[in-house]
């Protein structure tokens, strides 16, 4: 404190003096300034080009009358509409400011020091952050190797084998971010059924609504007989409210009554709880936007093969695609372009770069830029 002033890294707790913030990607707001509209195909979110129902647009327009009032803090209407589209009771409903709140919370309240949390390698960015704020360790188990017929997907024995006395907390997410990779649910619940009853296992299923492999359901069917079992939801994605940010979890009501007491008052805003309920009863809307993202989805996948770069299977909104050494390169002259990715590195995929699957248009100008890139990642 040479200078009076503190030595705020010195203050914090252990866990958080060598956390990283969470990188959302590229500053867009100022990509968007720089390009204009619509100069700029963002790419790189995973974010729904489809927008949300009309129905649940004009519910967010209703709930701006209602600004200078505090939300439900009970979420009543929203965990009402949840409980009967997944055929549980709201005691089992938690709501968070986006999954993502709830991701963090769930190790703020069950791990810490002296406590492990297993993830598998390539799994979404924030696992390693709510083990690191807990001041918790994180275990890594396995991915498949590239050559496998899931690509870097989850390891599901490798997992089971991460698991020790030490173990409190398990994120898996399916489908996977940022692999697209998924498994089907015969698989996990044998891993579930052998998992100890104190190990709480989190699945992740922020892409579900996406999914169209008949292999693949939701993990929300096995509640009833695996109180350990957490699943997180979010409006972000194939609902389109990326910017209200709503997000839910499911699991047993006493597990749901101790995460309550952490819950941030008034944690989802009127508006978000409105245009979510909304949302939610417009289940024709988000068939529409599955089936117009599954074909593109392997359009752009067979387009992006066509050209030489190995694409990751996918049962998500989102592509994770191989370009190589010259993948900075690439992803900058993209940019420069108009066209905004989200670099892999942090993932530990160096070569790789994550491709929200756009609109037709969009995805047609991805492809123009791609070709006028020679493989040095420079205009010809």
């Amino acid at each position: 404190m040479s200078d009076g002033v503190p030595d705020f890294e010195l203050l914090a707790q252990a866990g958080i003096r060598g956390l990283r913030a969470y990188d959302p990607g590229h500053d867009l707001v100022a990509l968007r300034r720089r390009f204009g509209e619509p100069g700029l195909v963002e790419l790189g979110s995973n974010e729904n080009p489809y927008g949300p129902s009309p129905a649940a647009r004009a519910a967010a327009l209703g709930a701006l009358d209602e600004l200078h009032r505090y939300p439900d803090p009970l979420g009543g209407d929203l965990k009402r509409a949840l409980a009967a589209h997944h055929d549980v009771d709201p005691a089992q409903i938690l709501l968070g400011n986006g999954s993502h709140e709830l991701l963090m919370q769930f190790a703020q309240v069950f791990a810490g020091p002296g406590v492990d949390i297993v993830a598998s390698r390539y799994g979404f960015a924030v696992y390693a952050l709510a083990a690191q704020a807990a001041g918790a360790t994180l275990k890594l188990a396995d991915a498949y190797p590239r050559e496998h017929a899931m690509p870097r997907g989850h390891d599901l024995d490798a997992l089971a084998a991460a698991i020790t006395p030490a173990t409190r907390l398990v994120y898996l997410a399916n489908p996977n971010n940022p692999t697209g990779t998924w498994f089907a649910t015969e698989a996990f619940h044998q891993l579930l059924h052998a998992l100890p009853s104190d190990v709480l296992f989190v699945v992740d299923e922020a892409y579900a609504e996406c999914v169209t492999d008949p292999a693949v359901s939701s993990a929300v069917a096995l509640l009833p007989g695996h109180p350990n079992l957490i699943v997180t939801r979010t409006f972000s994605k194939a609902y389109a409210l990326a910017g209200l940010r709503v997000g839910y979890a499911l699991a047993h009501p006493r597990l749901i009554a101790v995460m309550e007491r952490v819950r941030e008052s008034f944690n989802v805003n009127n508006v978000g709880l409105a245009a979510a309920t909304a949302a939610l009863a417009d289940q024709q809307h988000v068939a529409s936007v599955r089936e117009r993202n599954a074909a593109e989805r392997e359009l752009l996948a067979r387009s992006l093969r066509e050209r030489e770069h190995f694409v990751h299977p996918s049962q998500t909104n989102f592509l994770l695609v191989e370009f190589g050494a010259q993948t900075p390169a690439i992803e900058a002259a993209l940019i420069a372009r108009g066209v905004v990715l989200r670099p892999m590195a942090g993932y530990g995929l160096p070569e790789c770069l994550r491709i929200t699957v756009g609109t037709p248009d969009e995805n047609q100008r991805l492809l123009r830029a791609l070709d006028a890139i020679d493989p040095g990642g420079t205009a010809p």
